[in-house]
Order: structure tokens, then C-alpha cells, then sequence
């Protein structure tokens, strides 16, 4: 069965008021705290691959995005990139699930989003969220930051664990973000959750982060919140803490994000006036070129750090 562009695997008749939670990459999905997020809520309630692109040559550079060949009990497969999309019903709460691993597209983008959203109309979703990570000026020895919007129920549910914040980028963006538009239009509630990670660490699996991310979706959606085991992340942030030199220049730099991250960052939407200076990056030339240059690094690297196996 097709929709839009969409082969669907296992059709479900009986979907109904589902929630879809989706994540973008490469673009943010930095540490993989997206993926990573994704893929423990479908392990917990048993999600299967539900559908997939019919033909994602069609939207995908495979020079960028690369096919790969993998051994499965003893025989070659040939693998191409795709946005594969899971379904799962977590019966202790009655509640259906779409899990969505979105690629950027480069070619034919507003076919691709129409049948994004065209897929989650037939599926009666009735709330999308996006989730992922971006770096940002923080330090690594602060509560790492998940800013977004909720329902005003959710909001006290997730009490704590979230800034309430709309975001004020204004810039080059993801055409992907022309399917929360879309969905606006079809008063279908969206938001992104977004974890803020430190810009000079940079791991390939950030852990901590994808924790964050999952404290927030099960307080919000009623998983347990055993799934955002915190264990693994504060061991990989522990050893960062090992391996720098406060004494030298990364020890300045960081004492800089600690005094932005408790002066600005730490406070609540409300106690922050947008008239305030104290809401401006007023970090040294040292530091800013520096965070600069790390910015530049990723961007550089991004499309090649994209070039891996799929494990959904």
C-alpha cells in the first residue's frame, strides 16, 4: 500500500489519536540524542518498521547519503538510505506511537514533506514532536538544557525538566520544518524538543543528552522514567571532566559558560526581560572565536558524520 510517496510494510487499520515523535537528521540531531532517544522508546514497546520511502533515490543523494553493504547471517545485503518510519502501541496507556527517522532531502523537498504529512494524516496523528540536539554556549558541568513548548498540562507534568521556551532563530533552516507548518494549517499540535549540548565536546553518542531528552517524553507521555538511566551519560561527562586542564585555557573557558549558564541561561521565561543585557553572549574574543571555529568544524563535518549504517 502507498501513501504519497510512502510504501507502507504492515498496515493498522485501527490507528487512531496517534502521537508521532520524530527526529531530523543530520541537522540536529548532534550527538545522536535523537536516534538514540527514538530507538530505547521503540525497544520498550516493541515498535516494528511500519513504513519507508518507495523509492529514496528520488530524494536522496546517495554520493552524500551512502548505501552500504552489511553481512546478515553469512550473506551480503545492500542497504540504502532511507526515512524509515516505526508504529507501536504501548498498551499501558492505550496509546499509539509513530517514530520517525527523517533524512534531509535534496532533491524534490516539497514532494517529500507533502508526503510526510500526507503519511500522518492517514495515521490520525493527532501530535507531532521533534526531538534532537544542538550545540550551544553552555558548559558541561551544568544540567544540560531542554528548551521547547508544550501543552499547558504537559508543561506541569514536565515541571522541572524543561524551559518553556519558543525559539527566536531567524536564518537558514531545514525544509522538514515545512511539515510543522503544514500541520499548524491542520491544527495538529507540534513542538521541538531540543537538548542544548556543549559545544567544545562534540561526542559521537552523547548519552547525558539523550537521558535529558528522555526524562522529558516519559514525564509528557507516560513511559518510565527508568528509560532515561542517567548512568552511561555521567560516566561519558565524568571522563570529560578528567581529561581537561582547568588551570589552562579550556578551564577559562569553561569558567566563562559556567558565569553565562548561572547568570542568564538558569532562569525561568518569566524572569528574563528582553530589554535585560544580561540575555546577551558577552564572552571574550578568545572564547566567542573559539566556539566560532567549533561551529565552522561541525558544519564541515556534518554530511560525512551522517555517512553510517542505519540501525533503525
Amino acid at each position: 500500500m502507498r501513501i504519497g510517496e510512502f510504501e507502507l510494510i504492515d498496515p493498522i487499520s485501527e490507528m487512531e489519536n496517534t502521537i508521532a515523535i520524530s527526529m531530523l537528521r543530520p541537522w540536529i540531531d548532534v550527538g545522536r540524542v535523537g536516534t538514540l532517544a527514538l530507538r530505547k522508546l521503540q525497544k520498550h514497546i516493541k515498535a516494528q518498521e511500519f513504513a519507508k520511502l518507495h523509492t529514496p533515490g528520488k530524494f536522496f543523494d546517495f554520493t552524500r547519503y551512502r548505501p552500504r553493504t552489511k553481512l546478515v547471517d553469512g550473506k551480503k545485503t545492500f542497504i540504502k538510505p532511507n526515512t524509515i518510519i516505526q508504529h507501536g502501541y504501548d498498551s499501558s496507556n492505550n496509546q499509539h506511537f509513530l517514530f520517525l527517522h527523517i533524512r534531509e532531502p535534496h532533491n524534490f523537498s516539497e514532494e517529500y514533506t507533502n508526503s510526510i504529512v500526507e503519511l500522518l494524516k492517514f495515521c490520525d496523528v493527532k501530535e507531532y514532536c521533534r526531538i534532537g540536539g544542538m550545540y550551544d554556549s553552555v558548559p558541561h558541568t551544568r544540567p544540560i538544557r531542554i528548551t521547547g513548548n508544550l501543552k499547558e498540562d504537559q508543561q506541569i507534568r514536565a515541571s522541572g525538566l524543561i524551559n518553556p521556551r519558543r525559539s527566536t532563530y531567524q536564518g537558514p533552516t531545514s525544509i522538514v520544518n515545512q511539515v510543522n507548518e503544514d500541520l499548524d494549517a491542520l491544527n495538529v499540535f507540534n513542538t521541538t524538543l531540543m537538548a542544548h549540548l556543549p559545544q567544545y565536546v562534540q561526542l559521537d553518542e552523547d548519552h547525558l543528552g539523550t537521558a535529558r531528552l528522555l526524562e522529558v517524553l516519559c514525564s509528557v507521555y507516560g513511559f518510565p522514567m527508568e528509560l532515561a538511566d542517567k548512568t552511561q551519560g555521567n560516566e561519558q561527562y565524568d571522563g570529560i571532566n578528567d581529561s581537561i586542564d582547568y588551570d589552562g585555557e579550556m578551564g577559562n573557558l569553561i569558567k566563562q559558560l559556567e558565569m553565562y549558564y548561572d547568570r542568564v541561561l538558569s532562569k525561568s521565561e518569566e524572569r528574563l526581560n528582553i530589554n535585560d543585557n544580561s540575555s546577551q553572549t558577552d564572552f571574550s574574543e578568545d572564547v566567542q572565536d573559539f566556539l566560532n571555529q567549533m561551529g565552522e568544524r561541525f558544519e564541515n563535518n556534518i554530511n560525512t558524520s551522517d555517512d553510517d549504517i542505519d540501525k533503525n
